[in-house]
């Protein structure tokens, strides 16, 4: 029932959103949903420190709001090194504040709160998606956008083998004209019949 919940909501306020829709630089983006991130983690102390019944499907929430804007960052994180745009500022920000995240979850998971079955997978979830996050920040900049640009490469080969060849070869075309590599060049529509020449 919790994750059906937690499925229909969505993960950022709608004020959030807005902010979000704002801020086109990435940096800036990175640095908004770090703070977004730690208003959940903060959400979650309170919900732990104060031994409600019913509380479990706040904190089961609140945890998986938290995953998606963690999962967010490395979306963002992705996009503006595929565009060779600088990210250092927002990337500073994401490896302190997922070292701290990662120390704070792994001690509520210590704890072993009382009606933690009730959220200990969505809890382990959280976890697992900070470290990798967090790894992945941690990872040199040029390095992963030489592997996100493979992995584009190899995603996009895959898709051709799936097409028929027709239309795979019809789209190896459009990229080539897209990015100035085809040969073929666009012919003036001629104003002469089949046959006539202009006269010399």
């Amino acid at each position: 029932m919790g994750s059906l919940a937690a499925q229909d909501r969505d993960f950022l306020t709608a004020n959030e959103v807005e902010q979000v829709r704002e801020a086109q630089d990435p940096n800036a983006r990175l640095l908004l949903y770090v703070h977004f991130a730690k208003q959940r983690v903060d959400l979650l102390n309170q919900y732990l420190s104060k031994d409600k019944s019913g509380r479990s499907i706040f904190i089961h929430n609140t945890l998986e709001d938290y995953r998606q804007i963690i999962e967010a960052i490395d979306s963002v994180a992705d996009d503006a090194l595929r565009h060779n745009r600088p990210i250092d500022k927002g990337m500073l920000a994401v490896v302190s504040a997922e070292k701290d995240f990662l120390e704070q979850l792994n001690k509520i998971q210590d704890s072993q709160p009382r009606d933690l079955d009730r959220y200990k997978f969505v809890l382990t979830e959280a976890i697992d998606t900070t470290q990798d996050s967090h790894d992945l920040s941690l990872e040199d900049a040029k390095k992963r956008g030489t592997n996100l640009a493979a992995e584009d490469a190899k995603e996009k080969k895959e898709r051709e083998a799936m097409m028929p060849a027709k239309e795979a070869a019809e789209r190896r075309k459009a990229d080539a004209a897209n990015s100035g590599e085809s040969d073929d060049k666009k012919k003036v529509p001629s104003l002469y019949r089949p046959g006539e020449k202009p006269p010399q």
